[in-house]
């Protein structure tokens, strides 16, 4: 019977510690202070923010939401992230994404200090990361690493394979496990002969973006999956091709109309020793893992250990 990786537990373990760590620098008069930008009206970006909001002030972490009109110039924002880079009660700044089409969004996450891209994102934090300094981890990709360690599972001299390429999870977490000392393959829609490819890895971590796309004949009997993928099934044959029969989903489906699949097809899961379920895996330790760059931010500053 394969191990469900819980990253709701993970996720409140990963707050707990962020918590003490907090009361910590309390004594010595800090407090980490996150800002997050949030432009224009997007419905699923204001949840999200929300949510980082309410983890600081749950956590003891000082924040402001700072919300810009969604017909903001890129020049004006270049501007609030100069302001944000010159005070010093703020140790993080969020960019949250996806800006609108005019703004010019690499120049605006290259323009924050890298010393508070809690999202790690700014190319100094890419290169430190690849050389294997200490660094901001994008949350994602820090997330899984978490998940591995904290579920007792190896990943020194492990065969892994990361299928997805993006700057955000593909690209830093396969540079992740190489400094961990896995043997990192990153494959992604071009690549041939991928399941050839998928079925040699122990861990294997999907994040392509593509509902239920490593199916069962792409994964090795025992190996470790990490689900990065968060797809909305929104029709009846969408839904069926994914969980025909399943009881509970169905429950789901009808109440809310979709239902969430991830990258890994959910018969591909009975194979492995151990996998992150969608929802429940991955996706919840983000935020928890955004906090505590946060607080990682403010004693980097400062030089704290």
């Amino acid at each position: 019977m394969p191990k469900i990786l819980d990253g709701a537990a993970i996720a409140e373990a990963i707050k707990r510690e962020v918590a003490g760590k907090v009361r910590e620098l309390a004594l010595k008069d800090i407090r980490p202070g996150l800002a997050a930008v949030l432009v224009g009206h997007v419905p699923a970006s204001e949840i999200y923010v929300r949510n980082k909001v309410a983890a600081c002030a749950e956590l003891g972490l000082h924040s402001e939401l700072i919300t810009p009109p969604e017909s903001v110039t890129t020049d004006e924002l270049l501007k609030l992230a100069a302001e944000l880079n010159c005070r010093d009660e703020i140790d993080g700044i969020l960019i949250q994404l996806p800006l609108p089409a005019h703004v010019e969004a690499k120049k605006l996450l290259d323009a924050v200090d890298p010393a508070k891209d809690v999202d790690g994102f700014h190319p100094v934090n890419s290169g430190r990361l690849q050389a294997g300094r200490p660094a901001l981890v994008p949350c994602t990709p820090g997330g899984v690493i978490e998940i591995l360690d904290r579920s007792g599972i190896a990943i020194e001299g492990r065969n892994a394979v990361v299928v997805g390429r993006s700057d955000i999870v593909g690209k830093p977490v396969a540079m992740l496990l190489l400094n961990r000392n896995a043997t990192v393959t990153i494959c992604h829609s071009k690549t041939e002969n991928l399941a050839e490819i998928t079925r040699q890895a122990e861990i294997l971590v999907a994040a392509i973006g593509r509902p239920g796309f490593i199916t069962p004949e792409m994964v090795k009997p025992g190996a470790t999956l990490i689900d990065v993928g968060i797809n909305r099934l929104n029709t009846r044959e969408e839904f069926d091709r994914f969980f025909k029969g399943n009881a509970k989903r169905e429950a789901a489906f009808e109440k809310r109309g979709s239902v969430i699949v991830g990258d890994i097809h959910p018969a591909a899961f009975e194979l492995s020793s151990a996998y992150t379920p969608v929802p429940g895996g991955v996706g919840l330790l983000t935020i928890a893992m955004l906090m505590a760059n946060t607080v990682k931010a403010a004693k980097m500053r400062r030089g704290i250990a």
